[in-house]
């Protein structure tokens, strides 16, 4: 045991000797191990920093699509517009998501292409550094939901933070102005979704009342009204002024 326990100590003094040595790598078959002071360490640090950061962000895409942009809008006045012809399926999920992605696109290109322009072209090319690029690309985003985001819902999400009230649209957070561009956007989409509801409920009530002035109580209303419904939406070509309207709400 005593014999054991030198040679330890040995080794480790050796290890000792060769990490202040002038050379310190140490190479084995396969495997270098560098000792001592990386070069560039703080350089390395931070662009594994700026690295992890880029992928928190790209996993986060999905939640900054719905919670930044119009899709919360389209998607919502889609799926009410199935509800109100009474199709449950028809058209699928998949379709009404994809035409919601699609009519995003659309309604924010204008945004997206000051992005390109302001930022992303400009930090490809190398003019500018990664935050001066982030700054700039965050602006045309922010003043789109500044437009589309009601006063009151915004004092609202001042209010609950319990801080001080901005003097003017800039000394609002990102914090405050994304809840609250949310909420604006839930309430436009119920409000088209009510337009959208009238016409035919009145055209469930109608079929109803003949039903049952008929004496046919065992037949379902909806038997008749969804027919009706669909033939309704599509020779006053419903699609094209669902969507007119939805994209003219966005400005």
């Amino acid at each position: 045991m005593n014999a054991l326990r030198i040679a330890l100590v040995l080794a480790l003094a050796g290890l000792a000797a060769a990490a202040s040595a002038a050379t310190p790598d140490v190479v084995l078959p396969g495997v270098q191990l560098t000792l001592g002071a990386a070069k560039g360490a703080q350089q390395e640090t931070a662009t594994a920093i700026r690295i992890m950061l880029a992928l928190t962000v790209l996993s986060l895409a999905p939640a900054i699509l719905i919670a930044m942009t119009s899709f919360t809008r389209c998607v919502i006045v889609l799926a009410m517009l199935r509800q109100a012809i009474g199709l449950q399926d028809a058209p699928p999920n998949t379709v009404l998501v994809s035409l919601a992605l699609f009519l995003t696109l659309f309604t924010m290109s204008p945004v997206l292409e000051q992005i390109n322009a302001a930022a992303y072209q400009p930090f490809s090319a190398g003019r500018i550094n990664v935050d001066e690029a982030f700054k700039r690309g965050v602006a045309p985003l922010r003043e789109f939901m500044v437009r589309q985001t009601r006063e009151q819902d915004l004092a609202l999400l001042v209010e609950i933070s319990r801080s001080e009230p901005p003097r003017a649209l800039e000394d609002v957070s990102m914090v405050q102005l994304v809840p609250a561009y949310m909420l604006s956007e839930l309430k436009t989409a119920f409000q088209i979704g009510f337009v959208i509801f009238l016409p035919f409920l009145l055209l469930d009530l109608i079929i109803s009342a003949a039903l049952m002035s008929m004496g046919m109580l065992m037949v379902p209303p909806v038997v008749i009204s969804l027919p009706l419904k669909i033939l309704m939406f599509v020779l006053i070509d419903g699609w094209n002024l669902v969507v007119k309207s939805l994209v003219a709400s966005i400005h």
